[in-house]
């Protein structure tokens, strides 16, 4: 084999080689590297830089149990407490917190403050650990109180849970598809508790398109368009919460005797570290 026949098939096997699903290890500690491929305009962004509770002009709560656990059985009562979400040190900490038997946690969203449409959504985060755990960035349609669910539409730009350690799940809801949506794929994460990654959506009006660290592991892309299939054409809000148990969270194993949630017995608190949100213009 020749010199430059040798070096081409080593470029392939090498590019095969990166294409399992599985993201490497990056320091994000200083910048973002992913920023320098966006060219799109920063419209929005949240960097957590002041201490305290999240900033009133871009966040507002959800609180309390929900209908039914928020649709799926969840276990944790949403909260305002800085107990149970708060910025420090130039991140955003959700937690979950057991406290005489009880899970309480958090859920904020950029609801009536801050929608977007067509838009390319980052945030850097660090996700909790342990059985029962369910963290999610996320989406819903800005019509969901007129529509309804899932006709409104909800992207999911990432959902780990606890009992899938490293597993990092994105997902897209519709008419067509929702609940254990057929709309989804996942990728492995295995430092997902002890390292900061970019969890990424590049949403335009022929696609959605999923990514780690930059690196793209789902697109979303329907041949036909229609409400059915693709109700993603207003404007979406985010959504940040740390969910406990719940009809996915949970692991059967630990829905015995006094422990029915699904949740680790030994675990009483789990948190969510984001260090930025940011949305540009596609």
């Amino acid at each position: 084999m020749s010199l430059l026949a040798l070096t081409l098939f080593l470029l392939v096997n090498l590019t095969n080689c990166s294409t399992d699903n599985t993201v490497d290890s990056f320091d994000y500690n200083e910048t973002d590297p992913t920023d320098t491929l966006q060219a799109g305009e920063l419209i929005w962004s949240d960097e957590f830089s002041d201490n305290g509770t999240p900033n009133s002009n871009n966040w507002t709560y959800d609180i309390g149990h929900g209908e039914w656990g928020w649709g799926n059985n969840e276990e944790q009562y949403y909260t305002d407490d800085p107990e149970n979400v708060r910025v420090e040190n130039g991140n955003l900490i959700i937690t979950a917190l057991k406290e005489n038997g009880e899970w309480t946690s958090a859920r904020i969203k950029t609801k009536g403050l801050k929608e977007f449409k067509y838009v390319t959504v980052k945030a850097r985060a660090k996700l909790p650990e342990g059985i029962g755990t369910w963290p999610a960035i996320w989406m819903l349609g800005s019509d969901i109180d007129t529509e309804g669910w899932p006709e409104s539409g909800e992207i999911d730009i990432m959902e780990h849970v606890g009992k899938d350690p490293g597993i990092v799940h994105s997902s897209l809801h519709t008419p067509s598809s929702h609940g254990n949506t057929q709309n989804s794929d996942h990728i492995t994460v295995p430092d997902y508790n002890s390292e900061f990654h970019v969890y990424e959506l590049v949403w335009t009006p022929e696609s959605m398109t999923f990514k780690v660290d930059g690196e793209t592991f789902y697109i979303y892309s329907p041949s036909s368009k229609t409400a059915e299939t693709w109700p993603f054409n207003n404007d979406f809000f985010i959504i940040l919460n740390v969910a406990m148990g719940g009809n996915w969270g949970s692991d059967p194993q630990y829905e015995t005797g006094d422990n029915r949630n699904g949740i680790h017995p030994d675990l009483t608190e789990a948190n969510m570290i984001v260090d930025y949100v940011r949305v540009y213009k596609n």
